[in-house]
């Protein structure tokens, strides 16, 4: 069986994805990319009835390797993803508060310095069919210079060099949504000025434990992400 610890990793974080409120159903994907291969969950398969034996594992174009269930239907969102950043993780979700957000505005602002996670304000990608080269494009436009999206009428997506950072970020992202939406409700909330979330990104950076639970040797948090998809440069 190919890749069999990212099938296993990859299990046990979308039964927390369940637990976390980040889905609903079976609605949500997780994948993980080793070498030129790519784990990811397969279609309509009920997290709890989720297995290692169950990951499809597809080579970096989205083309099976080995026989087993059908991938996930947002494999070409996965695979770009891949293909335009430095992921090695992709968590794709349906939050309440990230989607309710999408429907209404064009930006996730600066509401709280924690948004450095993501690398700034997370845009919304414009609306295209679930599945689609459309969504797919969409998203790695909107994640240029961020580890995070937010689609519109639809959920979020973030990415990481881990697993445990792309989902971190997932969690991060659905907190700060309903803080604007709490904000919002008794009044116009105050934002950070940028300049603001660069600093803090350059201090979580070098923190001794920052937020996504890494020691500050190796792997940081930061830099910022890529400014420009790969292959835009």
């Amino acid at each position: 069986m190919l890749l069999p610890n990212q099938r296993v990793e990859i299990v046990q974080y979308c039964r927390q994805m369940q637990a976390d409120g980040l889905t609903v159903g079976t609605s949500g994907n997780l994948s993980v990319r080793y070498g030129d291969h790519i784990a990811i969950t397969p279609s309509g398969v009920p997290y709890e009835n989720l297995t290692a034996a169950s990951i499809c594992v597809v080579d970096l174009d989205g083309r099976p390797v080995e026989e087993g269930l059908a991938p996930s239907s947002e494999l070409p969102m996965h695979t770009r993803v891949y293909a335009e950043t430095d992921a090695v993780a992709v968590v794709h979700t349906h939050p309440l508060y990230a989607t309710a957000l999408s429907t209404l505005v064009d930006e996730l602002p600066a509401i709280h310095y924690m948004v450095a996670l993501l690398g700034g304000p997370v845009r919304v990608a414009p609306y295209a069919t679930y599945g689609s080269p459309e969504l797919a494009e969409g998203s790695v436009r909107a994640l240029a210079g961020r580890y995070g999206v937010i689609l519109q009428n639809h959920g979020a997506t973030t990415y990481g060099d881990t697993l445990e950072k792309a989902y971190t970020r997932s969690i991060y992202l659905e907190w700060l949504c309903r803080l604007y939406h709490q904000a919002q409700l008794l009044g116009q909330p105050r934002l950070l000025p940028p300049e603001e979330i660069e600093r803090v990104a350059r201090m979580l950076g070098s923190y001794g434990q920052n937020p996504l639970g890494h020691g500050t040797n190796p792997d940081p948090v930061f830099p910022l992400p890529r400014s420009e998809p790969a292959g835009h440069h």
